[in-house]
């Protein structure tokens, strides 16, 4: 593993996203948090040991088995951070001196980033600020 493989390997696998509860559509399901950044990879079955590998090198995140039952779809695994504080300090310094390549991935990075500095303000703790990052977040890919 090095920052390029890893940088190539991300813009083609990778995803910066968040959920981020719509307060405008009632669920029937609810989440025990408003707001989930995630920062993700996934691969098919027999590529694990790549997976393993990123949870090596950035020393954080696990690697989950995502099984997958429609036709001509292969059962994955997905390495996936989510602790905010490692997303912060590891994850986003880690891209943001290593630049992503393709412009959809640099855009949602960008986004993600704005949407991590919103939440660690408290945004998030108000339905206005909710509703803000909800709309933000409609402009990742």
């Amino acid at each position: 593993m090095n920052k390029d493989y890893i940088v190539g390997l991300v813009d083609g696998e990778g995803s910066f996203t968040a959920y981020i509860r719509d307060l405008n559509r009632p669920s029937k399901a609810k989440r025990r948090v408003r707001v989930e950044p995630r920062f993700y990879l996934k691969l098919i079955e027999k590529d694990k040991p790549v997976l393993d590998g990123l949870k090596k090198f950035f020393g954080c995140g696990n690697v989950y088995f995502q099984k997958d039952n429609r036709e001509n779809h292969q059962h994955c695994h997905r390495f996936e951070v989510t602790n905010r504080k490692d997303l912060e300090e590891i994850i986003i310094p880690f891209f943001m001196e290593n630049s992503l390549k393709f412009p959809s991935k640099q855009k949602d990075f960008e986004i993600f980033c704005d949407l991590m500095n919103r939440i660690k303000k408290g945004e998030h703790f108000t339905d206005n600020g909710l509703k803000n990052l909800y709309r933000i977040k409609q402009k990742m890919h």
